[in-house]
């Protein structure tokens, strides 16, 4: 006998829901405030911001103007929840911080456990703020100070969730390149690399080492997070970080390709133990270049 299963939560209506949830919040008001102020009832507010239902286009409207949301934002959500039904979600970068991360930290903080394959640089959660500081003036040499330090501080300030309760259990795996590239000079590189060893004592974090002698291997195209979530109604979700801005697949066939890419990739990386001890002798070989 077919039973009749809610349709899960696209990331696209996830999307939407953490972002009404967070205006309305910023407004300082309760769900209660806005069923007295608008024709917007107490549960179908709470259905819209836990992503179990798509809000029509007048109750958006309605929401966005009692929030005061302008465009390009008004316009953003609109649009964003035009769209909630289809799966996967390129989201093009905007200019200014934290607005660009904004889709990608929401999910992350909401995430149980992350698994994140690094090709070049040390996982953004495990980063120092001197190398966060350094990977951002060197990879967008045309950005202002402002837009890095928001940058850096938007960065250490997701770190807080490998200390929370719970805390997000994190499973990094990076090529020697990342190790071994000096970010910032030999002196921020040795630094960078004792906090990874010290938040790799953690019982939550994770992580290995895909030493250059594997040679060719499938995380060579490029780095990619594999996020999962404590309820059962939000699927797993992969993020892709392209220079055409972030990309959200969460169809089952990426979530297959990307989830098995992760295992042989575990596979073929050095053990925690042994990944600790590349890393210190790295770290070692740094210090006569400071």
């Amino acid at each position: 006998m077919a039973t009749n299963r809610a349709k899960p939560p696209t990331v696209r209506l996830r999307r939407l829901a953490a972002t009404l949830r967070r205006l309305r919040e910023e407004a300082g008001l309760s769900r209660e405030d806005v069923q007295d102020q608008t024709e917007v009832n107490e549960g179908t507010l709470y259905r819209i911001e836990t992503a179990r239902s798509r809000p029509q286009p007048r109750t958006l409207k309605t929401l966005l103007n009692l929030y005061g949301v302008a465009d390009p934002v008004r316009a953003d959500l609109l649009e964003l929840a035009k769209n909630a039904d289809n799966q996967g979600w390129l989201r093009a970068y905007q200019a200014e911080l934290p607005e660009e991360y904004a889709a990608y930290i929401n999910f992350e903080n909401e995430a149980r456990a992350v698994r994140n394959y690094e090709s070049l640089y040390i996982p953004g959660l495990l980063q120092t703020e001197d190398y966060a500081r350094a990977a951002c003036y060197g990879t967008s040499p045309t950005a202002g100070a402002e837009v890095v330090e928001n940058r850096v501080r938007a960065r250490m300030e997701r770190q807080e969730r490998l200390s929370g309760e719970p805390p997000l259990e994190f499973w990094a795996i990076v090529d020697e390149a990342a190790i071994r590239r000096q970010v910032g000079g030999p002196k921020v590189m040795h630094a960078q690399l004792a906090h990874l060893l010290d938040a790799a004592k953690k019982p939550n974090v994770t992580l290995q080492v895909i030493p250059y002698d594997v040679g060719a291997h499938p995380g060579m195209p490029g780095s990619f997070v594999y996020m999962e979530f404590g309820e059962p109604v939000d699927p797993d979700l992969v993020y892709v970080d392209t220079l055409a801005g972030d990309l959200f697949l969460e169809s089952d066939d990426d979530l297959r390709l990307y989830g098995s890419m992760f295992d042989h990739l575990r596979a073929i990386a050095l053990s925690p133990s042994k990944t600790k001890g590349l890393t210190s002798d790295v770290m070692e070989s740094l210090k006569g270049e400071q």
